[in-house]
């Protein structure tokens, strides 16, 4: 009896949860904790906020909510795959300097050169790090406020993409 259960047990230790790998890095910069005042009493939640991205250029960010962190986790890491932005990498780097201000968040991201590294704080770090980006020099100058800040990055980073899709353009235009 004795050897049939430790031969169960181990059948039971040998069975992995097939979860296949995701090719996106996935990282939970905030969690929040909000509670709302009902008629019935206090209704607590919590709000996580994600970073996915696949070190290539591609990255996005979502805030999950749900009244336990686990749900709101993986509502966020959905959300952050569903609104990906792609990024031009120009030698691990952006092409050129963007200033962007949303509400009271301010971000300044510049091109550095090689071997410098990421050059950013906490909430601009874990976007720029999810996009692939090697070199960067940045600086937060509005509000300290990580939700602000890393939906900021992420604005800064569409606009490089967006410019760098009319100077391409305009060089094709030009060449012609």
């Amino acid at each position: 009896m004795n050897n049939q259960q430790s031969t169960q047990n181990a059948q039971r230790r040998q069975r992995d949860f097939n979860q296949t790998p995701s090719e996106f890095e996935e990282q939970v910069v905030q969690i929040n904790r909000v509670s709302k005042k009902t008629k019935g009493g206090n209704k607590i939640g919590f709000s996580a906020l994600t970073v996915v991205g696949d070190k290539k250029g591609k990255v996005g960010v979502g805030l999950g909510k749900a009244p336990d962190v686990s749900n709101a986790i993986r509502k966020g890491i959905a959300l952050a795959k569903k609104h990906m932005v792609s990024v031009p990498l120009v030698d691990g780097t952006i092409p050129f300097r963007i200033d962007v201000k949303i509400g009271a968040a301010r971000i300044m991201l510049k091109p550095a050169p090689r071997g410098s590294g990421i050059i950013a704080g906490g909430a601009v770090r874990s976007v720029v790090s999810a996009a692939g980006i090697e070199n960067i020099s940045s600086k937060m100058l509005g509000t300290t406020n990580k939700i602000s800040n890393i939906y900021a990055t992420l604005e800064a980073l569409k606009r490089v993409s967006e410019q760098a899709e009319k100077t391409k353009v305009r060089q094709e235009t030009k060449g012609k």
